[in-house]
């Protein structure tokens, strides 16, 4: 539950968003610390299977344990994506009808993407949805509960530097993850 006892909003998480690594890793953190209900459909976890595969067969299979775990985390994250609804919606790319047809499906609140024009407010508007970009989806997290979001950001730059070896400034490593305000905020804050 999130502030005086209302349900967390319902986020349903494009593929663009669950790869790359450090980007995903970040928004299911802070979804860890229940400050939103994550969403996805079978075919957008295919999608990010299919995009690292991209990196050869074993980034294939190491997505393929990250998507287990995922469902296991959230057991209750998975939606599908009516096809008889998605037949109806009207997109720029049809290749996304599925993502909305799933967002719909699962009464989510909102559709987070990196796509923004793939989603148009009016296409959305109609559903009661919105579509809204990680950076500023995080950084209004980050405003309510800054110690949570804060700590996520944190435990992901420290993993992120283990596994390359070398120093990871939060405000570098969120701007290649498409998370520069957030970056800023945060480098602001430790400065």
């Amino acid at each position: 539950m999130s502030k005086a006892g209302s349900p967390l909003p319902r986020v349903l998480i494009d593929a663009c968003v669950l790869y790359p690594t450090v980007l995903r890793e970040i928004v299911l953190g802070v979804a860890g610390e229940g400050l939103f209900a994550p969403l996805w459909s079978a075919r957008i976890l295919a999608e990010w299977k299919h995009a690292a595969a991209r990196g050869g067969p074993g980034d294939a299979a190491i997505a393929e344990g990250e998507i287990a775990l995922a469902r296991v985390a959230w057991p209750e994250a998975e939606t599908a994506a009516d096809p008889a609804l998605e037949a109806t919606l009207d997109l720029p790319d049809a290749a996304d009808k599925h993502v909305l047809a799933a967002a719909i499906s699962g009464r989510a609140d909102l559709i987070l993407t990196q796509n923004l024009r793939d989603f148009p407010r009016r296409a959305l508007a109609h559903h009661g949805l919105r579509a809204e970009a990680p950076d500023a989806f995080l950084m209004a997290l980050w405003l309510e509960h800054p110690d949570a979001v804060a700590g996520v950001v944190e435990a992901v730059r420290l993993r992120t530097e283990r596994v390359s070896g070398r120093a990871q400034p939060v405000r570098a490593l969120l701007k290649r993850a498409r998370l520069p305000r957030l970056g800023k905020a945060l480098a602001a804050e430790d400065g």
